[in-house]
């Protein structure tokens, strides 16, 4: 008896925040129209991106702001990651480096509000300690340890900028990306 007991209490704190609902969390119904809100919003936003394989060895981007091509084999590094911009931006950012010496970037930027990402990471530490470690190794990302960068002093010489409107636009650019640089096959990836 005392084991169910123990066992319940330490289950507690692991529970979904969805599975409670006091201080305005979201009750299972809630959370569910949510996310069927999201995911209408997402496949809205790709509406204009079409992803190809092509025959030339190279990843090739067309995007409202420009063009980029690169050669697969010049690719030394893809990365994807986020950052906080001088207290006020959170980026999300697409590098790729090649053995040139431009460096591509691609990013998302967005002002940090009570309904940002980096808000609600926070919000989640007020909580509990427990959960937000949980969170944070479910997640891999910790606000806390994100670089802060300060314009223009951190910015990088010799780079090809483009920002994408919305991030669901440019996970699908990063997939692209990543997938042709892995691969070994080229794609033509292009937002209208």
């Amino acid at each position: 008896m005392k084991t169910t007991i123990l066992l319940f209490a330490l289950a507690l704190p692991i529970l979904p925040a969805t599975a409670q609902t006091p201080g305005g969390q979201r009750t299972p119904a809630e959370q569910e129209q949510a996310d069927k809100e999201q995911k209408e919003k997402d496949e809205k936003a790709l509406e204009g991106v079409n992803d190809d394989e092509n025959k030339k060895r190279r990843w090739e981007c067309s995007l409202p702001g420009g063009e980029y091509s690169v050669n697969l084999g010049a690719i030394t590094s893809v990365s994807k990651a986020s950052y906080v911009l001088d207290g006020t931006l959170l980026v999300t950012e697409v590098t790729v480096d090649t053995t040139g010496t431009a460096l591509a970037r691609f990013y998302y930027i967005e002002p940090i509000t009570k309904d940002t990402a980096f808000n609600a990471l926070d919000r989640i530490q007020k909580r509990a300690e427990q959960l937000r470690q949980r969170s944070q190794n479910r997640s891999g990302t910790k606000a806390d340890e994100m670089a802060q960068k300060s314009y223009p002093a951190t910015t990088h010489a010799r780079t090809i900028e483009f920002r994408i409107i919305n991030e669901v636009e440019l996970n699908a650019l990063y997939s692209s990306l990543y997938r042709s640089w892995n691969s070994g096959k080229g794609r033509t990836f292009r937002i209208q």
